[in-house]
């Protein structure tokens, strides 16, 4: 694998959006289970991106910002990446959501660690996480369930894309990976005090926020993961 470093140099790049249905409905589910404003985005990290601050950028995108191309994250000097994203409490995570591409630019692979502080490659590499998804060539959001009991007392996670499809298939092993969005579902508690405090408050106002969820008739189909949740 090629030596990681961060560059600012610009590096954008677009997806088209085949979506034609109506998605108003969607933010009723995001406001109870997104993870969106629980996100430490000051901290967000990101290794190999081609263009500094794009990981960060992809995941403060809002649910109803989904379907942009841009901003997107695009790797550097290979096709792995790494995304560290701390939350500003303990989360119990219930699904990751990723949307990519059908493109060959688009990751294979996802390993998941937990409170890890300050994961690099050689870790992520060597070691095994704490849990491992198959991701599809599709423009729909992914929803990837977890195994909620594994990660019931998340501070942080790192995601690790070793890499795309391109290099799977054989057609190019230079070609760099795209992702275009994250977000994260769950329940949020500030420590050391009840979740259910939290919760209200964050369902109180939704005009005031645009916060991310899911809605499940709208993610993509072929989702894989090896270690499915529950």
């Amino acid at each position: 694998m090629s030596h990681h470093c961060h560059d600012e140099h610009e590096g954008h790049g677009g997806h088209d959006h085949d979506h034609e249905h109506d998605h108003s409905d969607d933010i009723t589910p995001a406001l109870q289970f997104s993870l969106y404003q629980h996100i430490n985005f000051d901290e967000v990290h990101t290794l190999n991106e081609t263009s500094h601050g794009m990981g960060r950028a992809i995941v403060k995108k809002t649910w109803a910002e989904r379907l942009d191309a841009e901003p997107e994250l695009v790797s550097d000097v290979d096709e792995q990446l790494i995304v560290n994203v701390p939350f500003t409490g303990q989360v119990k995570l219930h699904s990751i959501l990723v949307r990519t591409s059908p493109a060959s630019s688009a990751p294979a692979t996802l390993r998941v660690f937990q409170n890890r502080e300050n994961l690099d490659f050689s870790a992520a590499e060597d070691q095994e996480p704490d849990q491992e998804f198959e991701l599809s060539q599709t423009s729909e959001v992914q929803e990837l369930p977890v195994k909620r009991a594994k990660f019931a007392r998340v501070r942080r996670l790192a995601l690790f894309f070793p890499d795309n499809f391109a290099q799977v298939q054989g057609e190019d092993d230079e070609e760099a990976t795209r992702v275009s969005y994250l977000g994260f579902k769950g329940e949020w508690m500030q420590l050391g005090r009840a979740p259910t405090n939290i919760l209200y408050e964050a369902a109180a106002n939704p005009g005031d926020h645009k916060i991310k969820g899911t809605n499940v008739n709208q993610m993509g189909s072929g989702i894989g993961g090896r270690g499915p949740g529950v």
